[in-house]
Formats: C-alpha cells, sequence, structure tokens
C-alpha cells in the first residue's frame, strides 16, 4: 500500500492491541520498541479484566484470534472477593459475587466470572500477526513534524520513514507525550512501591477460589501498611506447570529497593519479599517459601494528575494512549482495561476513515478523557485509602 503509515512508539499492550485493529482494517503501520525483544524484561503482574477491557479487546482482534485469547483467560468465580489479615489468618471482610459493588470493585466481567489473564500471555497474543512491523532497539525520544505527515526520532539522532499518524505508547516516562502536550502530561511519583512475584498453583490451594487481599497492619515499622492481591483459579490448582501471579505494595517506606534501583529483577527482590512476611501466618508462607525467584521485580507506584487528563492544544497528526496518557496505581486493577479501551476507540476511529484523517485525534482524545478521567481518580482514591499515598501536583515528585 502507498499509504503513509500509522507510527507507533512502544510495543506495550495499548501499542500492540491498536496495531491489531489497524491489521483489521488493512491500514499499514510501524511499531518502534526500545527493548530487544518482548521478553527483555519482566512482563509484570496478572491483569484482571473488566466488561469494559473485555468488550475492547474483542473489538480489537479478529474472531479466531479473540477466541484464542479468551481460551487463555483464567475464569473464576466462587467467593469473589476476601480480605484476610495477614497476621491471624482471618478474614476481615468478604463479598459474595451478588454485593460486589460494596467492595467499590466490579470484580465480575463476563457470565458472573472474574476473567484475568498473565500480562506477558496477554502481550504474546496481541503480538501475533505483527513480527513482521516492529522494529527493535529503536528509542523515540520525540517527532517532528513535516510538510505532510510525521516522523519519529530515536535517541542516537536518526529518524523514521514518514508517517500519517504518530501515536505515542511508550508508557509512563513517554517524550511524546512530554512534547505533544507541552509538559501538561505529568506521572507522579506516589512514594509507594511494591514487588511482583509468582508462584506454583499448588501452593494457594490453602486460599481456595476467589480474588484475595491480604494485609498487614500491625508487623511492618510504624504500623505501615504491606498488603499482597492474588487471584485463585481452582481449574488450574492441580497443574503442575501453572503460576499464579501475586503483587505486593507497600505504603511509603516499607518496600525498598537496594540502591533505591527498581528496576531490579529476581532473588534481590524474592529475598526481600520472602523477609517482609517474616511475622505473617502459616497459611500464606508457602506463596512466598515457593515463589519462582527468577520472576520476582520490584515496581514504583505511580499516578498521572489526580484529577484527570488535562487538555492539551490537539495535533491532528500526533497523539497517546494507555500510560502515556494516564498513569494509574494498581488499586482496582483500572489501568490496564483503560488503555485498551483507548486502543479500541482509537482503532475504530481510524478505521472508519481508512487511515489518519483530520479530526480523528481530537475525537478520540476529547472521548478519552471522559473515562480516562475517570478511572485515574477513582485509581488513586481507592490509593489514598489503601496506601496512604497523597499527590500534590504542585509539589510532589514528578518522573
Amino acid at each position: 500500500m502507498t499509504q503513509k503509515p500509522v507510527l507507533i512508539s512502544g510495543a506495550g499492550l495499548a501499542s500492540l492491541l491498536l496495531a491489531q485493529s489497524l491489521l483489521r482494517s488493512r491500514i499499514p503501520f510501524q511499531i518502534f520498541e526500545r527493548d530487544a525483544s518482548l521478553a527483555f524484561r519482566g512482563q509484570g503482574y496478572r491483569l484482571r479484566l473488566s466488561s469494559e477491557g473485555l468488550d475492547a479487546i474483542e473489538s480489537g482482534l479478529e474472531p479466531p484470534a479473540w477466541q484464542r485469547f479468551y481460551d487463555r483467560c483464567g475464569k473464576t468465580g466462587g467467593s469473589g472477593f476476601a480480605a484476610l489479615n495477614a497476621i491471624t489468618g482471618e478474614v476481615v471482610e468478604e463479598h459474595k459475587q451478588p454485593e460486589q459493588k460494596k467492595v467499590g470493585e466490579n470484580l465480575g466481567s463476563r457470565d458472573g466470572k472474574i476473567v484475568g489473564i498473565a500480562r506477558g500471555d496477554m502481550r504474546a497474543l496481541f503480538f501475533e500477526g505483527c513480527e513482521g512491523f516492529v522494529q527493535w532497539n529503536k528509542h523515540v525520544k520525540g517527532y517532528e513534524l513535516t510538510d505532510n505527515g510525521v516522523c519519529a526520532v530515536f535517541a542516537d539522532g536518526s529518524k523514521s520513514v514518514e508517517g500519517s499518524l504518530l501515536v505515542g505508547g511508550e508508557g509512563i516516562k513517554s517524550a511524546v507525550a512530554k512534547q505533544l502536550s507541552g509538559g501538561k502530561l505529568k506521572v507522579y511519583d506516589t512514594g509507594a512501591r511494591g514487588i511482583h512475584g509468582q508462584s506454583p498453583a499448588s501452593v494457594f490451594r490453602e486460599l481456595g477460589e476467589g480474588v484475595f487481599r491480604i494485609t498487614d497492619n500491625e508487623s511492618q515499622p510504624g504500623g505501615r501498611r504491606l498488603a499482597v492481591i492474588t487471584n485463585v483459579r481452582p481449574g488450574d490448582l492441580d497443574k503442575p506447570d501453572i503460576q499464579f501471579g501475586w503483587t505486593m505494595m507497600g505504603e511509603p517506606g516499607v518496600v525498598k529497593a537496594p540502591n533505591d534501583d527498581y528496576s531490579i529483577v529476581g532473588k534481590t527482590a524474592a529475598n526481600l519479599a520472602k523477609s517482609l512476611v517474616g511475622a505473617w501466618h502459616p497459611r500464606f508462607k508457602p506463596l512466598f517459601e515457593n515463589m519462582d525467584e527468577s520472576e520476582a521485580a520490584f515496581w514504583k507506584v505511580t499516578c498521572s494528575t489526580p484529577t484527570g487528563v488535562p487538555e492539551w492544544t490537539n495535533e491532528p497528526r500526533v497523539t497517546v494512549i494507555g500510560d502515556a496518557a494516564h498513569s494509574m496505581t494498581p488499586a482496582g486493577g483500572i489501568g490496564a482495561n483503560t488503555a485498551v479501551r483507548d486502543s479500541a476507540l482509537l482503532g475504530r476511529l481510524l478505521g472508519e476513515v481508512g487511515g489518519c484523517k483530520e479530526g480523528v485525534t481530537a475525537e478520540y482524545e476529547e472521548e478519552m478523557r471522559v473515562y480516562a478521567s475517570e478511572a485515574v481518580k477513582t485509581s488513586y482514591g481507592m490509593a489514598t485509602k489503601l496506601f496512604n499515598v497523597d499527590i500534590d501536583i504542585e509539589s510532589s515528585k514528578t518522573i
């Protein structure tokens, strides 16, 4: 095709799902990813998918690809949500499926089930069919508008081919987002920190089926809160090759990576996770004693401006999706679901007009700001209650 390609910065979930939409619409595209491969870094925690997130994914994939994706997802029913005391092992709060709204989280998404998938599996499935359109080791540091298009500018000073549109999907440190918004798009460091981990499915049998938040308000210095959340799917408990993910999150000052290096993956992160749960009840210990140490990874808890996605002067040839537009805390599991909504919306608008046309990015950004601003506010509000984070937009540290 002679049509100029849509240029996509980053090969994360939102970018790859957008690419799938473009494939369906036969719109050419190129993806530029700073890493050397999909397996370059840890993929993080298992994602819980909302009904909106599933609808967005289904709209972006061809029917056979959607079926492969949905078949890979775990479907959890049964006990819904339970909050557990990490020290005593007792149930503090419990909500069965019909009463989920009391938790402030819409856990069920399809057929009364809680649907989830490992981030790495999700990314690999979205990558299918896009292999020939990704350029690796290409770190986008900005863009230049041309007379009739746009070029991505790389860290080494070179430039991409001329595209019809550049979509910044390279995450919380997006150079495209910073340039496009004139610095209005900001990501704040909440001070909270976490560790992702994975353990054999069999060690979760003591918990039973459901979504669990295990909270420690007693054993950490100063009584600061540490919690782990996980999702137990009964159909996989007896499969020796299956691992379940868990994510640990602590109030500011609880989880401290050596030399403040949160890019560390492996035994160092695993050992710290084990040390933090020393006082926990024996029913929870197997999750950490049997963890896959190679998969443990530190992470920082960040959030975009809590009041919502700001407005900037629209540029018809450049826009942003996913964390580049709206970073969220993990509270409520909203971030990834909002990101795939971006992909579905922008993909649909581009498909309807056969590519990048005047007004597409303006329409996308106007609609995106509404649902994404609501999601950011919800995510931040839950994090303030759970982990005592506080963002002052005038003085808090940005990344």
